[in-house]
């Protein structure tokens, strides 16, 4: 999977993530990769985070998470992450993204 090169498919991309099943779906696709690229999951994480701020949904707890996990994925370019995803696959299982279920209550 390849992250758009030019501003124009950016934008696009960052229009297209405002959909929370699209956000959901690249995430997902991503760490189902079989030879990840560390710093794919980290671009795709901040383009879902910018699509979110741009319709004024992420709460400032999700702003604070992201920067930490942001420099984590910095430092190591989510290595832990990918070792999970090997983990659960070598036990039979596979991580989901998927949206959460709203209160209605």
């Amino acid at each position: 999977m390849k992250m758009p090169a030019s501003e124009g498919e950016r934008e696009f991309l960052i229009e297209y993530l405002k959909e929370p099943e699209h956000a959901a779906d690249l995430l997902e696709a991503i760490l189902e990769e079989k030879e990840p690229e560390p710093e794919l999951l980290r671009n795709a994480l901040k383009k879902v985070v910018e699509a979110r701020l741009r319709i004024d949904s992420l709460s400032e707890s999700a702003k604070q998470q992201w920067e930490k996990l942001d420099k984590m994925l910095s430092e190591t370019g989510g290595s832990e992450i990918y070792t999970l995803v090997e983990l659960l696959e070598a036990l039979g299982f596979r991580l989901a993204v998927t949206l959460k279920e709203e209160n209605t209550a």
